[in-house]
């Protein structure tokens, strides 16, 4: 039989049809053509005269003329006839051209897949920008790769003479390791690079001196700066954009006391006025020369949530702090309290740097030693245990705080992208239904010599093209989201760094631009390559009555969004419950109606007597306010994530043979215990009497009797506070909880205000008020004011404000898990409903059987919703064990070394991750969305008419 359709396609050729049109005229002239043939045979024509008739009628027909006047010329769509292409560019254009009138022909399906993609993509956008500004951002600096961070690691038996500062550095256990240095270590360091040649071209030094008491325009208040040596600017490459920096002329003693603002606080303060160089500023009572200002992206290069408005140099930190000075002086040994930073010169590497500086680093900080306080320690240490240099990127500046967010950085992290699986899940069953409805036009390209892997790229670009728009509306959502996230994130409580700058660079744009690439792919190959693996024999055969099953990978990934959901709502139960527990936790005081606020009056000059005229003064005026009932004070606000630790020695022991039995500390006026509402148990509370010239007294807590003396008998007991003054147990009070409501009570020790002296130069004012307390806040600013006008009043707070702000990581992680959840099982019911939807649009013929041979409907309702319910309870019998297995996981050995990843797993108080409760509650609600979910399309397949099913095709 002679192929018919081979010649037709050939004539038809020049009329460039759409594959579709053109199969369907080659399908009827084919058959006419045939029947034409055949009738020329049976009447007695021979075979090859009835070929040539058939041809020549068809070459004389006027029909393709006619069909050139009617039907419509179409670019010819990428369709590949069998061979292969060469012309990449072409064939990916025309791919993307033919994807965008598919996408624009199906309007609704492209919306509901490009809103889900744009929120999950928009979620990881505007956390990647996050990621960014605390983990990757460079330092605006010249050349930043080259900037190297020094660190050291020692022994436990190295011994230092005292820190202060940030420090998070990664260690072996058994080690001391740190990113803090001692000056005279610094300047030795230094000296090296100068007389001999390392792979450094500067050594400089910086650290951080907060709340300075600044006074701009007769307003005082307190802001952070920091230190820096006179080669600071000078090593990191930075101009000023104002005035001079610092150099090391500054850095002498007895040089004139010079500052460098930063460009926020010149600004703010200074309304930007360029006449500020050489005016004077005054800091701490000292007045200093402003010669310069930083250029506004430089924020310095301490820790990433730390932005000193002021710079000085080194030498006139003493002038500064006065006593408190970190420096080494004639009667105190310095501080490890800076850090260190070099530039490497062109070819330089890190070990380099590292081994050029170690050994002096090591002779000097074994000088430096500090000799033994106890038995138990070594005069000599071992070799082992000598401290080493640690030399590391400095292109971030210091790495310790972001060390500390990167648990809840990575953390969120890991929920966003949940959502984002769920999302492409959801997208994916969206591509599957829409192929099973193109599956004609698929069978007939494939009928017409089509590859698969043709038709997979195409349909590829269309995922692609999707995912692409997804992304485009997704940076939409990640400006909306980015200012959300800082929304939820609570002020103040280090969840965050304050100040950030989320803004959405080419490293941000770049990862949404992966992440729409990587997901288009991900969710669009496994529909494309089950498109395209059909069996043509009986696929063209097939009608649509016979298709509507639900395919298993459909199934998989409804059961896949339903587990993912599980997952999320769980932790968010879990964490609601935590937040729940922790803010019922027995604090052991009354903080309701209280109002907190801080002084620094020894940074102005008081001190000694005039120092406790002040604080009495200060005082007699709050206690005279109306709606006070009584005011205190102490060093160490309650809840508050401070404390202030010494070791103590029992009775009976000396310093250096007795064991280590560090302490909590605070100090408090003698009505401290009433206005906090502490119960005092035995002995009696502190008295105005408890002064300098009285014996020294201490109060101490439940927990300090029960573990330093049997049947809290602690009463005229004497403890000796650091090996320095001897002080007698005159009371005990209730356990109060110290630092935070998840900290377990420890040992508290509680001396009289008129009996410090070094720890009276910053308090907290506290005023237990018959009102609401906040609305004394302006009053109380006023009071300060009379007495000094250049004193500042700081952290004005309520105590319930003031404990809920320690909860801010916990109440973080609740909001978000319950909104991403939430969206999470929206996602999933509009995956299953669309799921349910199609297979009923599929079954109408077999539904329409059913009811005509007697189903009732509320029988198909059941069938239709018991569809669904199925893969509901098969989603959350898997959620359910990769939940236990990510619990195991976490658990592991591996993961406790981990200190991100072990925060992570202790985040949930007072409730286990298995809790049933929980578990049940959100599967209760999973299973209820799910039922609304399957009634939609359940209660439209109950009303399908039989006699019009019966018709449907």
């Amino acid at each position: 039989m002679p192929d018919w359709q081979k010649k037709i396609r050939e004539r038809l050729a020049g009329l460039r049809l759409s594959p579709m049109r053109e199969a369907e005229i080659v399908d009827e002239l084919a058959q006419y053509l045939e029947d034409y043939y055949e009738d020329l045979l049976a009447n007695g024509t021979a075979a090859e005269d009835a070929l040539r008739k058939t041809c020549k009628a068809l070459n004389q027909s006027d029909l393709l003329l006619e069909l050139s006047k009617v039907e419509r010329s179409v670019t010819q769509e990428p369709v590949v006839l069998g061979g292969s292409r060469t012309n990449i560019l072409g064939d990916l254009l025309r791919d993307v051209r033919f994807g965008i009138r598919m996408l624009v022909k199906n309007k609704g399906f492209t919306s509901v897949a490009v809103l889900s993609l744009a929120l999950g993509i928009g979620a990881n956008t505007a956390l990647f920008s996050v990621v960014d500004a605390v983990l990757l951002k460079t330092l605006p600096v010249p050349e930043p790769d080259r900037l190297v961070l020094f660190a050291w690691h020692a022994g436990l038996p190295f011994r230092v003479n005292g820190m202060s500062g940030t420090s998070n550095v990664p260690g072996a256990p058994g080690t001391r390791t740190l990113s803090l240095f001692r000056y005279e270590v610094f300047a030795r360091m230094r000296e090296q690079t100068q007389v001999t040649e390392t792979p450094l071209s500067d050594l400089f030094a910086f650290a951080p001196i907060q709340d300075l008491s600044a006074v701009v325009a007769d307003q005082a208040e307190l802001i952070d700066g920091q230190a820096v040596s006179g080669n600071y600017y000078t090593g990191l490459r930075i101009q000023t954009s104002l005035g001079r920096p610092i150099t090391d002329d500054d850095d002498k003693p007895g040089a004139t006391p010079v500052v460098v603002l930063s460009h926020q606080f010149w600004q703010e303060r200074f309304g930007a006025n360029p006449a500020v160089i050489g005016q004077p500023l005054k800091l701490n009572k000292q007045s200093f020369t402003i010669i310069g200002v930083t250029p506004p992206t430089f924020a310095g290069t301490l820790q990433v949530d730390y932005h000193p408005a002021v710079t000085v140099p080194f030498a006139c930190e003493p002038s500064l702090l006065g006593e408190r000075s970190n420096l080494t002086t004639a009667n105190e040994p310095g501080i490890w309290w800076i850090n260190l930073m070099g530039r490497l010169k062109p070819g330089g590497t890190y070990q380099q740097a590292r081994d050029s500086l170690n050994g002096i680093f090591q002779t000097t900080a074994l000088e430096i030693m500090p000799p033994p306080h106890k038995v138990n320690q070594q005069a000599q240490l071992e070799p082992k245990d000598y401290p080493d240099l640690i030399a590391e990127s400095g292109s971030r500046g210091m790495l310790d705080r972001r060390r500390r967010y990167s648990p809840t950085i990575y953390g969120l992290f890991i929920v966003v992208t949940l959502v984002l699986l769920i999302a492409c899940a959801n997208v994916a069953n969206l591509l599957l239904a829409r192929a099973s409805l193109r599956s004609a036009e698929i069978n007939v390209r494939l009928a017409v010599g089509a590859g698969c892997w043709r038709l997979v790229r195409q349909l590829l670009t269309e995922s692609v093209l999707l995912a692409a728009l997804g992304g485009a509306v997704g940076v939409i959502f990640a400006f909306w989201g980015k200012s959300a996230l800082l929304t939820l994130t609570d002020k103040d409580t280090g969840i965050l760094p304050n100040g950030l700058d989320l803004s959405l660079n080419w490293r941000v744009l770049g990862f949404t631009l992966a992440v729409s690439l990587l997901t288009g792919v991900l969710f669009g190959l496994a529909p494309a390559w089950r498109a395209t693996r059909q069996n043509l024999a009986t696929t063209l055969k097939q009608s649509r009555r016979t298709t509507g099953a639900v395919s298993r990978l459909s199934k998989g990934l409804i059961i896949a969004q339903v587990a993912l959901s599980l997952l999320l709502l769980v932790g968010a139960g879990l964490l609601i419950r935590t937040l729940y527990n922790l803010q019922r936790v027995n604090l052991g005081f009354n903080q309701e109606n209280l109002l907190l606020f801080r002084l620094r009056p020894q940074q102005n000059g008081y001190k000694d007597e005039r120092l406790v005229q002040f604080y009495q003064q200060l005082l007699a005026r709050l206690d005279n306010l109306p709606d006070v009932r009584s005011a205190t004070f102490a060093r160490v606000p309650l809840i508050a994530d401070e404390n202030w630790f010494n070791d103590i020695l029992l009775p009976g022991e000396t310093e250096k043979t007795s064991a280590s039995h560090d302490t909590m500390r605070q100090m408090a006026r003698e009505n401290y215990f009433a206005t906090m509402e502490i119960p005092l148990l035995s002995g009696r509370s502190f008295t105005a009497h408890d002064d300098q010239h009285a014996p020294k007294v201490a109060i101490v807590n439940q927990t300090f009797a029960q573990q330093f003396f049997s049947n809290n008998e602690v009463l005229g007991k004497r403890v000796n506070i650091e090996g320095e003054r001897e002080v007698e147990i005159v009371g005990m009070v209730a356990d109060t909880k110290y630092r935070s409501q998840r900290e377990e009570i420890k040992p508290l020790l509680y001396t009289p205000w008129q009996q410090e002296d070094r720890a009276l130069g910053t308090v907290y004012f506290t005023l237990r008020t018959v009102g609401e307390p906040a609305a004394l806040a302006a009053r109380v600013r006023q009071l300060v004011r009379e007495l000094d006008s250049d004193l500042a009043v700081t952290e004005v707070i309520t105590q319930t404000a003031r404990a809920q702000a320690t909860l801010g990581q916990e109440r973080l992680y609740a909001r978000l898990l319950s909104f991403f959840g939430g969206l999470g099982l929206l996602l999933a019911a509009i995956g299953l409903s669309g799921v349910l939807a199609y297979s009923v649009a599929q079954r109408t013929n077999e539904i329409g059987i059913r009811m005509a041979l007697g189903a009732q409907p509320g029988h198909v309702l059941r069938l239709v919703i018991w569809q669904g319910i199925k893969l509901v309870l098969v989603g959350l019998a898997v959620g359910a064990l990769c939940g236990y297995a990510l619990k195991r996981v976490l658990a592991s050995q591996y993961f406790a070394s981990s200190a991100w990843q072990r925060q992570m797993a202790e985040q949930l108080y007072d409730v286990k991750a298995t809790d049933p409760w929980t578990f049940a509650a959100i599967a209760s609600l999973l299973t209820l969305v799910a039922l609304v979910a399957s009634w939609l399309p359940a209660r439209k397949a109950a009303q399908v008419d039989p006699l019009e099913a019966l018709r449907y095709e």
